[in-house]
């Protein structure tokens, strides 16, 4: 028995295109060089997690082989890889970043199973530089995330607490919405949520100490704004 008997299909005939074991091989070899490179590139000043930098190291390679089994029908290629890349993100929302990655090693991988192994190469060296540079290119995000608070402040429960802190903010920040109101410590209390963005060159103890005056200098929590839009 032949290996080109042993990697023949079922239902090959005459009219069918067999891929040869030794392109096949060299396409996979292409798909996983350009998982690896993805990979690697991914984890330079990125939080990361080993399973998804093992899911850019072979994904590219998973991609080349159904583009190769469904004899380069582009159509069914791309909706049988794009349902496996979904998985990850059924249950854990993924970040611009990983959704990105995930495409970018897909893109390798489709361009490898068409047969285009030094395009598919190109392809990944190309974007993972782009990727480099934009990674060590700060592009104003610490200056724009600086702006943005979460102020949370407790107040007594007879301190009628609408609008005692506006002046305050109005000082302070360009703008501000009281999110929400909760009671704490057996109901003698209440602890509001401020989204707060900061002027500039606002130095935050200032703002923090003339909150402690209105609010009898209890407690007074100065966070990071945490949003949905910081992911997308």
């Amino acid at each position: 028995m032949s290996l080109e008997t042993i990697f023949k299909g079922l239902f090959d005939t005459d009219f069918t295109v067999v891929i040869d074991l030794k392109d096949f091989l060299f396409c996979i070899a292409a798909a996983l060089l350009a998982g690896i490179i993805t990979a690697l590139c991914y984890t330079f000043k990125t939080r990361y997690t080993k399973s998804f930098i093992l899911t850019l190291a072979l994904l590219p390679a998973v991609v080349c082989v159904v583009i190769m089994m469904v004899n380069g029908n582009i159509g069914a290629g791309v909706a049988v890889a794009g349902a496996f890349s979904l998985v990850r993100f059924r249950s854990v929302p993924g970040t611009a970043k990983e959704i990105v990655t995930i495409f970018l090693a897909m893109g390798a991988g489709l361009i490898a199973g068409m047969g285009y192994l030094a395009y598919a190469l190109l392809f990944t060296v190309i974007l993972n530089v782009v990727f480099l540079l934009c990674s060590c290119l700060d592009l104003g995000t610490k200056k724009n995330n600086g702006k943005y608070r979460t102020v949370k402040i407790t107040v007594p429960e007879d301190l009628d607490y609408a609008g005692v802190f506006e002046d305050v903010f109005a000082e302070y920040a360009s703008g501000w919405e009281l999110v929400q109101v909760k009671t704490t410590n057996m109901g003698s209390m209440f602890r509001l949520t401020y989204e707060v963005v900061l002027k500039n060159g606002i130095i935050e103890k200032e703002m923090i100490d003339k909150i402690r005056c209105r609010n009898g200098n209890l407690e007074v929590v100065v966070s990071r704004q945490e949003s949905a839009t910081a992911e997308l």
